[in-house]
């Protein structure tokens, strides 16, 4: 199956290497994005609200706001994936994460509400990636200046997510 073959490094930009590296050979990647949905569900769903404000050092993050960039960069790469599955040959934008982070908002919002929105967004990526033809999963585009292919988008977004998880449950719950 194409989707548990590691991306070669040619598949993505050098800035995502260590998320690549996050899932281990043979691993199923439609596997490992839907084992994350259900963690991020059991792990925060039942938090009270005032842990989503919690930040670990001054500067960083709330827990909110990791959540939240969670749910915004898996839109991006999930386009990113679309845009190349299907073909569009335009090259694709780089963003901001920082900017994005501070124009969600996560102060005004409820941890619930963005751990809801994760899962909405997760289950379109899962939706997206479960019914790729196989030669989609090969397909390369240009994203923020680098080469792309939709089975490194995938990578990318559950190693992305991987990373958080751990710095999460090290810096935030440990």
């Amino acid at each position: 199956m194409l989707t548990t073959t590691r991306p070669g490094t040619d598949e993505y930009a050098p800035a995502f290497a260590d998320y690549v590296a996050e899932i281990t050979d043979g691993e199923d990647i439609v596997g490992v994005l839907t084992g994350q949905l259900d963690e991020v569900s059991a792990r925060f769903r039942g938090m009270s609200a005032s842990r989503g404000d919690y930040r670990y050092a001054p500067g960083k993050w709330s827990l909110k706001e990791v959540i939240g960039h969670l749910a915004d960069t898996e839109r991006v790469f999930a386009y990113r994936a679309l845009s190349i599955a299907r073909g569009d040959p335009a090259p694709l934008p780089s963003f901001d994460d920082q900017a994005w982070v501070t124009e969600m908002r996560a102060g005004d919002r409820t941890l619930g509400d963005i751990v809801d929105e994760f899962g909405v967004v997760r289950q379109a990526s899962l939706a997206l990636f479960r019914h790729l033809p196989a030669a989609a999963w090969t397909r390369r585009g240009v994203a923020n200046g680098h080469p792309a292919s939709v089975r490194a988008m995938a990578w990318v977004m559950a190693g992305h997510a991987r990373h958080h998880l751990e710095v999460v449950e090290a810096r935030y719950l440990g």
